[in-house]
């Protein structure tokens, strides 16, 4: 994961460095007011570990040139309590499921921007959960409301064609259903908090 992180800032840092005007002022066509898109989260695919088996299409309007909302369709799993920090713990064996939990859901998103293409947003996800134990057999099914608060930055490429969205967030799992035993228990160490998670989404306008 620290990799992950590191090459995520660097990917800031250069994107940063270049001149960009990213706001979309009521000037533009109309042609600008839609997008689609997903994020960067997706190259975790090819882990050799703890593969998360993602997959993320966004669909966007731009109500003003100042907001922005959208509906984000995804899937995952994952083996490891959501409220683990960056540290020791991180991904540590002893902290694992006994199994994974696979989520569908959609999330809907609301980006508001502030100066240039500074922005906040607020991603509420509606996930449908699937608890599996270690011989991959379905155990119980289970729901979440799972919530992102963003601080992005919003950089157009291409004559605005293409757009990619380096962001810091937190994640609160505001509500879920009762896990089995054995999941809760992992679970219940941990906040329903998660701070400085990194996010890189990218899109196409039209």
């Amino acid at each position: 994961m620290g990799k992950k992180t590191m090459w995520i800032g660097f990917v800031i840092f250069i994107t940063n460095s270049f001149y960009v005007n990213a706001q979309y002022s009521r000037q533009n066509s109309t042609s600008e007011k839609f997008f689609v898109g997903s994020t960067f989260f997706v190259l975790g695919n090819f882990a050799e570990t703890n593969r998360p088996d993602f997959a993320q299409l966004n669909f966007g309007y731009r109500i003003t040139e100042k907001d922005v909302v959208s509906v984000e369709l995804k899937t995952w799993k994952y083996a490891w309590s959501l409220g683990i920090p960056y540290g020791d713990a991180y991904e540590a064996p002893e902290e694992k499921f006994p199994g994974y939990i696979r989520e569908y859901g959609f999330a809907l998103v609301y980006q508001r921007f502030w100066w240039k293409g500074l922005y906040t947003g607020l991603h509420v996800m509606n996930a449908w959960q699937r608890f599996v134990d270690e011989n991959n057999q379905k155990i119980a099914n289970g729901f979440q409301i799972f919530n992102t608060y963003r601080l992005g930055y919003h950089i157009k490429l291409f004559k605005n064609r293409f757009f990619i969205e380096p962001s810091i967030a937190i994640t609160h799992r505001i509500f879920h259903t009762e896990m089995p035993d054995g999941f809760k228990q992992q679970d219940d160490k941990w906040s329903k908090f998660f701070y400085g998670e990194p996010g890189l989404h990218f899109g196409f306008n039209f």
